[in-house]
């Protein structure tokens, strides 16, 4: 992980949850002076079952992310710089721990609110226009790389290049050098399955609603997306990836059910992947993607 990630990482979740207790204080404020009136809900995602406890849990969640940025930065300070910089190497037993992790947050999300609201009503699990996510998530996809394309032709590449960060992400080198498909294998799976699941468990599931109920749905979806894209570690993909958790919020409120951010999100980890298998077996050239 690069310094600047770490620096970047620290500076989103400052953001975030400055932004939710900013917006808690100056709702608060304003109802309290009769200023403004109590602001009607905004889209599907309901926010009563949530309560002051609730901040805690985002708290603690969040704080783990950050926790595991910023060991992951001390690593990198203390060990030595080699003369050569070497091959990125992942192990089996790293991406089993990576995955359990992620299972294992997913799953303090989901017992926190278990004991107060049926799982089913909670992620809208009867969504009953379900099959619109067969047109929503290539949809959503396909306008995602338009923006990205944008972005790359705008010059955003060489600005990271300037800012000394790493243009093409570990998790793509790794996908079209690792000489293991055992760690290929795994890294797909966690890629395509895991994390859609866990991910829009804990981000739109959880943390979003509950930052919602306490800030107001506009500095929610801004902190939320500021989470997940620092989770990710990955500084190349900050920008990219707050956009992405935005729009993901959008679908989670136009909806009112976690399959269209959960089907978009698979979609859209599983297209990546497949690029860069086809990639890695010469069917597209290296250089074209990255």
């Amino acid at each position: 992980m690069e310094n600047i990630t770490a620096i970047s990482v620290c500076i989103s979740y400052g953001l975030a949850f400055a932004m939710i207790w900013l917006g808690n204080v100056f709702l608060g404020r304003s109802r309290q002076l009769a200023l403004v009136p109590p602001a009607l809900p905004l889209g599907k995602v309901s926010v009563w079952v949530y309560k002051p406890f609730d901040l805690f849990g985002l708290v603690a969640i969040a704080g783990v992310f950050f926790m595991m940025m910023m060991l992951g930065f001390l690593a990198e300070r203390l060990e030595p710089k080699p003369v050569v910089e070497k091959e990125l190497a992942v192990s089996v037993e790293t991406l089993v721990f990576s995955i359990g992790f992620q299972i294992f947050v997913a799953g303090a999300a989901i017992a926190i609110v278990a004991r107060r609201v049926n799982l089913v009503h909670w992620l809208g699990l009867r969504w009953k226009q379900w099959p619109l996510v067969i047109a929503i998530a290539p949809v959503t996809v396909l306008l995602m790389w338009t923006f990205f394309a944008g972005m790359q032709a705008a010059g955003l590449m060489e600005l990271l290049e300037k800012l000394g960060v790493k243009k093409v992400q570990d998790t793509v080198v790794i996908f079209q050098e690792e000489k293991d498909m055992v760690v290929v294998g795994l890294m797909a799976f966690a890629a395509m399955i895991v994390a859609p699941i866990c991910e829009e468990i804990v981000f739109r599931g959880y943390l979003y609603p509950v930052a919602k109920k306490f800030a107001g749905p506009w500095l929610a979806a801004i902190a939320s997306a500021l989470i997940f894209s620092a989770a990710h570690g990955s500084m190349s993909a900050l920008l990219p990836l707050f956009v992405f958790g935005v729009v993901l919020v959008a679908l989670y409120e136009f909806t009112g059910s976690i399959w269209a951010p959960m089907a978009v999100h698979c979609l859209f980890n599983s297209a990546t992947v497949a690029i860069q298998m086809l990639v890695r077996f010469g069917y597209i050239p290296d250089g074209v993607v990255q």
